[in-house]
């Protein structure tokens, strides 16, 4: 099979694509967005969700009837027959269930309908999305509801075309059970304390906050064939087994390299249909390790920007079979080579066109800058480690702290010059902590822009990076759903400007002149969170003891990194916020526990049946034709020294193959015992503890057997085939 696979691979055509001459001409072909709505809907129904959208109040349900008429009109002329409420479930991926325009009105006629109630709400089967004990199995309904600031688009397939509605997900009595739901409020409520701080200390008139997103992407691509000969890869998105190749990354010679000319055709391909779908796809180009890849959009609002991700992934995989490729979104498809993150770059806009983290052209501004700078950092130190937590999964365990991504201690990196401008700023004193030379402090502030612009080189080690005008959560994993670690990333944020206004406020009623009040409030944050700033190599082992010695945690496994979220600190966090529920957490907590679980139990099942299917009985085969080989130069009256070689190649073998069988045997027995456990927590543990480290035995000698099978004997695509026949 492996060798079929290689032969189909290496005969495989690029695909020849015919994308339009300028791309503007189709983009949002496929969206009803508000140019299409203005054509479709009434004057009075355009304007009431226009309002909606633009000021995130809730939509009069009058409208909806005349709404979903004129959603209803265009999506059957762009060829649908079915629409449907999409979702995203703590999954991880997208859910949907279609539902046909046609309906009967007698035997002999029938209409297509699609009202307002069928806009604005559904009723999928909740107990059968995870929930995390919120709802019972024989209590099934849960509600999709209308998300009206995301526009409905058409999915295109050769089947059909389908009118997608984006929705939140929540149980019958009311609680999440999606991402976009806690999402939304927690954008809501960072957005809120944005312009109340804006509006308070620095310009009246700003009115509207938007909090802004730009999500790289990056992946693996294989041939399909190969990919079909790797059960592994299959099941778990990964390869369990595999010798690194002779030459992999360490020429460096894939990175920003010529794209492949088949690659560059699905590229192609992939962008065209994600242009019509409003995703704005600005760059594509070669990642570091061989047969990876990256592209990435423009910047959008949060909410959109993660909706538009996650219909892009889904995407990627329906264009990458028709090319016959597959596309891997694992974290850590290959041992030896990078793994793929999705850097989250993020920003907040207001709607007087300022990017509150870019400095600007007055010491006021810079002072504005300054403020929602420093919040940002005081907010990451606060809650490190349910930053941590909100990138926690199995897949990403392999790729947090490996030679090319973050490590699992959270940071953060500003560049040696702005940490000078920080210190200054910091220093400036009295003994009772008042600012004491206020000119002196503007004309540094003054200074902020000049220094930025020699400033916005990116430290890649760096898990959270202010690079220039912007913050890049670099330790997001490539397969995750970005609402995760930017439900976190809001909510602290939104907090702690929350209590910064709080403190400022306190000062203005004792009598201190505004100015004076923020710049002691902010000197304080930057003493109190200073330990959270580094600007070294986050890979070495220095940085380690370094954040040992500043009492910075360094998680490494998820189900520990997740207790951050049922933390009393967390609770009383999301609950403040209006984000999360007690239950709510410990739903979700449950959650993320069981699908760690289920994760490492599928990846235990796939290599054990790899060693005994695939792996021994290639080295038994192997080891046969030696012992042959062995006894017929011994029946040949050789010396014994003549086959020395030979036998001990045999007992090499033999050593390998004990080795697996014996640790595939203590891995399925610490399974055994992890499944009798009741509690969620200790079962996840257990996993991680005593399942997982089998793996590494287990494949340390299935990759030695690799080296020593005879190439014509070896079941599985190896590496080089898998990176590099394209």
């Amino acid at each position: 099979m492996r060798f079929d696979a290689v032969k189909e691979a290496g005969n495989r055509q690029p695909l020849t694509i015919s994308p339009p001459k300028k791309l503007s001409d189709i983009y949002g072909s496929n969206v009803f967005g508000m140019e299409k709505m203005k054509s479709y809907l009434s004057k009075e129904a355009f304007q009431a969700i226009d309002f909606s959208v633009k000021n995130g109040t809730t939509l009069d349900r009058k409208f909806s009837d005349q709404i979903a008429a004129g959603m209803k009109q265009w999506a059957m002329e762009m060829g649908a027959t079915h629409y449907t409420h999409w979702f995203q479930p703590l999954t991880g991926s997208t859910a949907e269930k279609h539902d046909s325009f046609f309906e009967p009105v007698d035997s002999n006629r029938s209409v297509e309908k699609f009202t307002g109630a069928s806009l604005v709400q559904q009723e999928p089967d909740a107990s059968s999305f995870p929930n995390g004990g919120l709802r019972n199995t024989f209590e099934a309904r849960g509600y999709t509801a209308w998300d009206p600031s995301s526009p409905a688009f058409i999915m295109e397939s050769v089947s059909g075309n389908t009118l997608c509605i984006p929705t939140v997900f929540v149980s019958y009595t009311g609680e999440a059970l999606d991402f976009k739901a806690p999402l939304l409020k927690a954008l809501h409520v960072l957005e809120h304390n944005v312009v109340d701080v804006c509006r308070s200390y620095f310009d009246k008139n700003i009115k509207k906050a938007t909090v802004s997103l730009g999500i790289e992407q990056e992946y693996f691509l294989v041939d399909l064939a190969l990919y079909n000969a790797r059960p592994d890869l299959i099941l778990t998105g990964r390869t369990l087994v595999g010798h690194a190749p002779a030459k992999g990354q360490q020429l460096e010679d894939h990175y920003f390299g010529s794209i492949p000319e088949r690659v560059h055709s699905y590229m192609v391909d992939f962008e065209c249909e994600a242009i019509k779908l409003g995703i704005p796809l600005k760059t594509r180009h070669n990642e570091v390790a061989p047969g990876q890849f990256e592209c990435a959009p423009l910047y959008e609002e949060v909410n959109l920007a993660i909706d538009h991700n996650q219909l892009l992934m889904d995407l990627m995989e329906k264009v990458a079979r028709k090319h016959k490729l597959k596309v891997l979104l694992h974290e850590k498809p290959f041992a030896g080579v990078n793994g793929s993150g999705k850097h989250n770059n993020w920003s907040i806009m207001t709607d007087t066109g300022v990017n509150l983290l870019s400095p600007g052209n007055t010491p006021k501004n810079n002072l504005m800058f300054l403020t929602f700078f420093i919040n940002t950092i005081k907010a990451v130190y606060e809650h490190a480690d349910l930053m941590r937590a909100s990138i926690a999964a199995a897949s990403n365990d392999h790729r947090l702290g490996a030679n090319e991504a973050p490590p699992a201690i959270m940071s953060v990196f500003i560049g040696s010059q702005l940490t000078k401008v920080l210190e200054d700023f910091k220093k400036e004193v009295t003994k009772a902590g008042r600012p004491k030379k206020d000119e002196d402090l503007k004309i540094q502030i003054r200074k902020i822009p000049e220094i930025l612009l020699d400033n916005t080189d990116r430290n890649r080690t760096s898990p959270f990076a202010f690079t220039g005008n912007k913050f890049e959560f670099r330790a997001v994993g490539s397969s995750a759903n970005c609402a995760s670690a930017m439900i976190v990333l809001n909510t602290i944020v939104a907090d702690q400007l929350r209590e910064f206004k709080k403190e400022v406020d306190g000062m203005l009623a004792e009598g201190l002149k505004e100015n004076t009040a923020i710049i002691t409030v902010l000197r304080k944050y930057l003493r109190t969170s200073k330990r959270i700033l580094f600007e070294g190599n986050g890979y070495g082992d220095e940085w380690v003891a370094e954040a040992e010695k500043r009492g910075l945690n360094n998680i490494k496994t998820t189900p520990k990194a997740l207790d951050a979220y049922v933390s009393k600190w967390s609770k009383k966090l999301f609950a403040v916020n209006g984000i999360f529920t007690d239950r709510e957490l410990e739903a979700r907590h449950e959650i993320m526990l069981e699908m760690y679980v289920k994760k490492i139990q599928i990846e235990s099942r796939v290599l054990g049946e790899l060693a005994n299917t695939h792996i021994i009985p290639a080295a038994v085969k192997y080891q046969t034709g030696l012992a042959q080989n062995v006894e017929t130069l011994k029946n040949a009256g050789l010396k014994s020294d003549l086959y020395k070689p030979q036998v001990e190649m045999i007992a090499n073998i033999s050593g390998h193959i004990a080795a697996i069988l014996k640790s595939a045997d203590q891995m399925l027995e610490a399974r055994k015992k992890a499944n009798d456990l009741e509690d969620m927590h200790a079962k996840a543990v257990a996993y991680c503890d005593k399942v997982r480290p089998h793996f590494d035995v287990i494949r340390e000698n299935a990759d030695a057997l690799e080296m020593l099978v005879e190439d014509a004997l070896w079941p599985l695509p190896k590496y080089r085939e898998l990176l590099f026949v394209k």
